[in-house]
Order: C-alpha cells, then structure tokens, then sequence
C-alpha cells in the first residue's frame, strides 16, 4: 500500500438511487465480449465460473431475440452489467463510472480553486458534505454537515455521480449558485443561495487560550502539516501551558503522512494504525518517534466532520489513553479506494482495496469514534457565539491540572 495514497475529500452533497443502478446492470444484463467467445473462455478456465454465468448468458440472449426495440446497443449492455456488478458487493464507496463521467471528473481544473469553501465526500454513490471550511461562503449561508445536495440551481441531481456533482458546484468567483439538501430532523429540503468566491484553505491556527491551555485548530492533513505543527509547538510551548486542546472538528482529512506526522508529536512510541487487506493480510504502523507534547494533558475536539486522517489522529489518541476525546462520533470513513480504468475507454471501476482500524483493531469505517465525553455543540449555540464543545475542554484540562498528584 503506498502510504503516500491521498485520500483528500473536498466538497458536497447526497440522496441518490443505489437501487436504480443495481437494477440497470443486474436485470438489463451483458457481456464482457461475444457471447460464444465469452462461453469457450469461460468453459476452459473454470468450469464452474461457466455454470454460475449460464443465466447470465441465457438473459443475455433473451434480450438479444426478444426485446422490442432492436438492434440492443451491446456496449451500454456490458457497462450496465458492471454497473450491476460493483452495486452487488453492497459497498457505496466500490461504485462503476461510464466513460464520459469519467472523463469528466477526470479533466484537470483550470486556474484556481473557487467555489463555495466546504470539504465533501465524494467516495459513496452521492455527494456528502463533510463540514463547510471556516469563514467559508458555505459556513455563511448556513450549510451544514451531513447535508446532502439533491439539486443545483434547480436542477435534479439525484442519481448522478457525486464527482459531476461537485463540478457542477464548482464555478468562477463572485457568481452565485443554489444547492437544494436534505437535512436530517428537517422536513422539506432547503435551498441555499451561496455566492462563489476563491477559496483558501488554511492549515491551521494556533492560539494560547485563558488560564494558560494552548490550543491549535488543525483544518487539513496537507503536506507541511506536520512542519507547521512543530511551529506551533515550539510558540506555544515557550509560554509553558498545563495542556493542549487539539481542534480536529470539521477536518475531513488528506494525506496519509501527514496523519502519522500529527500524531507522532503526541504518541512517542507504539502503534497508530492497522491497515488490513482484503486477502487478510494486516500492517501496523507506528509512531515517527518525533514526541513534542507526551506528557502534557490533551484534549480532542471531534465531530460529525472529522473524517479519515482525522479519525486515524483521534483513533490513535484515544485507543492508546493519549488523551480524552470530547464532541460527537465522528463521520467514519476508514476505508482506502481505487480507481482503476477499464480497457476499450470503457469507463472505470473505484474499488474499496483496504481499510484503517485504530490500534486496538476498532473498526473506523461506517461507524466513527465514539467521543469519550459527548458534547453537541447546536446551531443555536453557534448564532449565540457560544462553544460548549472547547467550554468542557478547557473545563477538562483546569480540573486535571488542579487536581493532586
């Protein structure tokens, strides 16, 4: 597994039809080439592969001699075929993309980032949002994590892949664009008006907070991530804090590294993180051994947006007694995916190849962490200017350090 794979998630939206395409491909049907080519490989290499595809075949001629508007178009019959195939591992991050989507999606974006600031999660079969960035036009208009984007500008966009979604959403600086989301607890969905702009995303701010707790808000797992926490460290250690409050709320993750990097400064020595394989086989890595804060108290800051690298941090911290994680579950994504293009410019096939438990082997993916102290944190909070998930925090780390030793 290269530890260098990214796993960066950027933007919005959900609600789609996973049972339209597993019907498409699985009751339409195809083939991978003529049907007697396909019979005489199948045949020779394994006989009972062929008696397991006989129906496979047998539908396959069927619609060939009997469905009402011929010729059939063969093509769109074996793209659906895999459609249904990666639909029946009952997996939404393993999913099939036809070849104009694909080439699409895989267009290289020209100038810079602009669009409306919010990291999404475009691995499933709709466009998630994972958290809008901070002083984002997303974070202004009001948009939420875990909603999910149903349309844009009034159009449609269930049943499309999340991936065209979020081109749709992406667009020039100072034009504006309207996602319609559901909301869980909400009735009806929403439409938010939110006016694009270009978008930096910062890495991190760092900050000494009252009765001496230092505190440091990660927003992104980036290359120099690790560089820039080791800057923070070093200010914020010089005014000799009694703990640290780690900010990972709304970090949706990114690189690999990067998570091994932030967690090595609070964990001096021992496992971080098992990766584990579909042919059983697992990997455990550990701490870089480049301790900067082991022995001062810490508190993680966690919820519904913390995601992936994020997770493996908190994971860490939380499996190893490191520290105290305060907040919500966090959104769980734990899993490693391909993409793998398919020969003929047929499309391509995203995979699910592997996936991240923390060190006490808890599984990560579709579940979350589970806070040690749970703490909402509402909207209403929010518009009163008020933070009860960094109030227990600090409140956390007073009563450590004025307890005796």
């Amino acid at each position: 597994m290269n530890r260098f794979l990214k796993v960066f998630l950027i933007f919005c939206a959900v609600l789609t039809g996973l049972s339209a395409a597993f019907y498409a491909g699985l009751w339409v049907g195809g083939s991978f080439a003529p049907a007697p080519e396909q019979e005489i490989y199948l045949a020779s290499s394994d006989p009972e592969l062929a008696t397991l595809f006989e129906p496979f075949f047998q539908a396959w001629d069927l619609v060939h001699e009997q469905y009402i508007d011929q010729p059939v178009d063969d093509v769109k019959l074996m793209q659906g075929a895999i459609s249904g195939l990666m639909s029946g591992l009952g997996d939404r991050h393993s999913s099939y993309m036809d070849p104009e989507t694909y080439q699409q999606v895989s267009a290289p974006l020209e100038g810079g980032y602009t669009g409306i600031g919010a990291w999404v999660d475009t691995s499933g079969t709709v466009l998630v949002i994972i958290a809008p960035m901070p002083e984002s036009p997303a974070e202004e208009a009001g948009l939420q994590s875990g909603d999910i984007v149903i349309g844009i500008d009034g159009e449609d966009v269930t049943g499309t892949a999340p991936e065209v979604v979020l081109q749709s959403i992406l667009g020039p600086a100072d034009t504006l664009v309207t996602l319609t989301v559901v909301r869980e607890g909400v009735d009806l969905p929403i439409d938010i008006p939110i006016m694009r702009a270009e978008i930096e995303i910062p890495i991190l701010e760092y900050r000494m907070l009252e009765d001496d707790i230092a505190y440091i808000r990660l927003y992104q797992f980036a290359i120099n991530s690790g560089e820039e926490m080791q800057k923070a460290f070093d200010a914020l250690l010089l005014q000799e804090p009694i703990g640290f409050i780690l900010d990972l709320r709304g970090n949706s993750g990114g690189y690999l590294d990067a998570a091994f990097d932030v967690t090595s400064f609070f964990i001096e020595e021992g496992p971080i993180m098992v990766e584990e394989w579909g042919d059983g086989t697992s990997q455990t890595y550990g701490s870089l051994e480049n301790p900067a804060v082991t022995d001062l108290p810490l508190v993680v800051l966690v919820d519904g947006g913390s995601a992936s690298a994020s997770e493996i941090t908190a994971g860490a911290i939380q499996d190893r007694e490191r520290g105290t994680l305060i907040g919500t579950t966090t959104y769980g994504k734990g899993s490693v995916q391909n993409w793998i293009e398919l020969m003929g410019n047929n499309g391509a096939i995203r995979v699910t190849v592997a996936r991240w438990l923390t060190p006490n082997g808890n599984q990560i993916n579709g579940t979350g962490l589970e806070p040690d102290i749970e703490v909402e944190y509402t909207q209403e909070d929010f518009d009163a200017g008020i933070d009860p998930q960094l109030d227990k925090g600090v409140e956390l780390l007073k009563s450590t350090a004025n307890s005796p030793s």
